[in-house]
């Protein structure tokens, strides 16, 4: 077992209210083909789209599977409390409904998508039926500043601690960590989210428009909740390319038509220094690591 500073962590409530889909006064989209159509999008319940499911193929542009929560309260005339709900959740944290007729059930964080902001949570089916839109989720908001004690130069973002010693991580000989991961993928194809200048919150897109880079690495088979290994990258602030760097993050939304976009990785490791090996595991999942 690795040792963390678990001990040290604070565990702070955070909450939200399921959000509603959106629409645009130009509702069509398009691709860098010249193609036009109308997709479902961000928001809402998304009733047949989860974790484990699959992240492309949809007909859809960034979807949000399970259920999607912000907070619209205003303090001081800022969106505050919704940045501090954007800040502080971390996958594996666990999220009760407080209102409404699903009042008391559980579930489990699975992301962060960037730029609506929007906390992505995970419930079973039958609690699923029974939520509404509007209806309040609390968030047991904990691994904000957890640290490898053995590994201070890989950085750890937005992992609830139990969540992290379900990973498997293995020390290698070489003073390096391994870490389970379903798919590599080239930084030469991230985009949209690119610069954010931290990555404890929101996301970046893999984009899936050059055919031979995604069937070189394999994918066209994403899934929601995967563990992904980003190689020539840094996220341990901002998010930039930088030789030899590894990012590890989370698929938390579906494959896009826009130009610069795709499925969303939420950072949670990052080193500069390249001192995480990726391992191939096609059960690094959310979906695993929760049952």
């Amino acid at each position: 077992m690795l040792k963390t500073n678990k001990s040290q962590l604070v565990c702070q409530s955070v909450v939200g209210e399921i959000t509603s889909p959106l629409g645009g006064v130009n509702p069509y989209r398009i691709n860098p083909d010249g193609h036009s159509d109308i997709y479902p999008g961000v928001g809402g319940i998304t009733y047949n789209v989860r974790i484990g499911d699959a992240a492309c193929g949809l007909f859809a542009d960034h979807v949000e599977p399970g259920v999607s929560i912000s907070n619209f309260t205003q303090f001081q005339g800022q969106p505050g409390p919704n940045r501090a709900l954007n800040l502080f959740s971390c996958a594996g944290n666990t999220a009760k409904v407080i209102s409404g007729e699903a009042k008391g059930a559980t579930g489990r964080v699975t992301g962060k998508h960037g730029g609506i902001e929007h906390v992505l949570i995970d419930f079973d089916a039958e609690t699923m039926e029974n939520l509404s839109i509007g209806d309040k989720i609390q968030i047991k908001a904990f691994g904000c500043g957890l640290k490898l004690i053995d590994y201070p130069e890989i950085k750890v973002l937005n992992l609830d601690p139990d969540l992290i010693e379900k990973l498997k991580l293995k020390r290698l000989s070489n003073g390096r960590l391994e870490v389970p991961v379903t798919h590599r993928v080239p930084a030469k194809i991230m985009g949209s989210g690119i610069g954010s200048t931290h990555s404890n919150t929101g996301d970046y897109d893999i984009q899936l428009f050059d055919a031979p880079t995604v069937k070189r690495f394999g994918l066209n088979d994403l899934k929601l909740g995967d563990f992904v290994a980003i190689t020539d990258a840094e996220a341990t602030y901002g998010r930039i390319y930088r030789t030899g760097g590894v990012v590890i993050g989370i698929i938390v939304h579906s494959d896009c038509v826009l130009a610069g976009h795709g499925p969303g990785v939420m950072v949670v490791m990052s080193s500069k220094e390249g001192l995480i090996v990726p391992k191939i595991s096609k059960r690094a999942n959310l979906k695993m690591l929760f049952s």
